[in-house]
């Protein structure tokens, strides 16, 4: 395989499940997408694509190292021919006062020279909408829903130009509903307008899927972008009825079988995930780790990997260190946020090495963080996309792994239908 020598579309997600939630929507869209696991090395082997999608684990780390880690990726897609970059985010545009969107945003707009830039979580296909510039999850506003008990980005405003305005150093401004009915150049109108007053970023409004359109429009003229996945699908679709990138059809490739034993992980601790677990009990074997033994350095890892290893050769495992959020809440008092999160997340990573080197081929893996530490461990740099299991979650072949070919889902907690676990090895052969 050789590098594609221009990408049109680059985007820096700040996770890896959004990531690849992004990678499988612009696929869906018709872009021939490759999603990489940090910024890639320059000889990576990658097959001919339209739009890269570079994974970060930036989303609750230090905001200086966001910043950083995302430049560095941001000056690679630019290299390779990308005239507009997305930063994607969370569709419930997980962050707290400090950032990290605001202060990644702004050091991006500032490298690019971009003078407003459109902001907007809204994926209505999801379930993520924007009016007047509030984030709605479902039928409720952002900070009535259960992103309100997050531990690490609890989020208790729905109101996106405020929450955006104590991130960022530039004004923040709103595109709202009624500018978005009336067309692409009623937008344009307004983000000059905006742009004149000294007002670097706009929230901007999106309720159905043809506002997605109309907003892709607008931002592929210009430079950068933030947002979600639904802004990714506004972008490739504009991108394709503008001639700019031929529509394929979503290659075969990734989902080739690979055989060999399957597990599942679960790390994240959202009320779909938790309920996903308790389905999955019914059809395969599953391991609860004790939180508190994982944050005492007792070794849970081991206890695991003694567990799954003998159940291998009859089927599926699934292993999960997922509480209830008081659960959550009670363990971060005990023994510090940070540190609770960073043993879990480890233990994690530890038990798919292991895993791994007891020959799973398909690994599932459910939540955010804990996808970052397994993949960061397995080294794995990169992935084809394949076939969409549920809403945002592809199945996904690894490229230039050092373990070689194996199929991987990595899911947001919040996504996915109750089976699925069983739903993803299905796919996975």
């Amino acid at each position: 395989m050789t590098f594609a020598a221009k990408i049109s579309l680059g985007c820096i997600a700040d996770d890896y499940t959004g990531a690849s939630d992004l990678a499988n929507t612009l696929t869906r869209a018709g872009l021939r997408t490759v999603q990489t696991i940090g910024v890639p090395a320059d000889d990576l082997a990658l097959p001919e694509v339209d739009a890269v999608v570079v994974s970060l684990k930036s989303r609750s780390i230090e905001a200086n190292l966001a910043v950083s880690r995302s430049r560095a990726a941001e000056t690679w897609l630019r290299g390779r021919g990308a005239s507009h970059v997305l930063f994607k985010i969370c569709s419930t545009f997980d962050s707290t006062d400090a950032g990290n969107i605001g202060p990644v945003m702004d050091a991006l707009r500032a490298d690019c020279g971009e003078t407003a830039v459109l902001v907007t979580p809204a994926f209505p296909e999801t379930g993520r909408t924007v009016y007047q510039g509030n984030l709605f999850v479902g039928a409720v506003p952002l900070n009535e829903s259960p992103l309100k008990d997050h531990p690490l980005n609890p989020m208790h405003d729905s109101n996106l130009v405020r929450v955006l305005a104590r991130q960022s150093k530039t004004q923040i401004g709103l595109v709202d509903l009624a500018t978005v009915t009336r067309g692409a150049d009623a937008v344009r109108t307004r983000l000059a307008e905006l742009a004149g007053k000294g007002i670097g970023a706009a929230i901007i409004d999106a309720v159905f899927d043809r506002d997605l359109e109309t907003i892709g429009l607008v931002a592929a003229q210009h430079r950068l972008s933030v947002g979600a996945s639904g802004m990714g699908l506004g972008l490739a679709r504009a991108l394709v009825s503008t001639g700019k990138v031929t529509s394929t059809a979503a290659t075969s490739e990734a989902g080739a079988a690979v055989g060999g034993p399957a597990a599942c992980l679960a790390g994240s601790c959202s009320q779909a995930t938790l309920q996903q677990i308790a389905n999955a009990e019914r059809v395969m074997p599953v391991l609860h780790l004790d939180p508190d033994r994982i944050t005492t350095g007792e070794d849970e890892a081991q206890r695991a990997l003694a567990w799954a290893k003998p159940r291998l050769a009859d089927g599926p495992v699934l292993i999960a260190s997922s509480s209830t959020p008081d659960q959550v809440a009670a363990l971060q008092a005990r023994r510090g946020r940070d540190a609770a999160g960073h043993a879990i997340e480890q233990a994690m990573a530890d038990i798919a090495e292991g895993l791994v080197r007891a020959g799973v081929k398909r690994l599932v893996v459910a939540g955010g963080e804990t996808s970052g530490a397994v993949v960061d461990r397995l080294k794995i740099p990169g992935f084809l996309v394949g076939a969409e299991i549920a809403a945002g979650v592809p199945v996904l072949r690894a490229v230039g792994a050092e373990k070689g070919d194996m199929l991987l889902a990595l899911k947001s907690g919040n996504f996915g239908g109750a089976e699925f676990f069983s739903d993803a090895l299905g796919l996975m052969r």
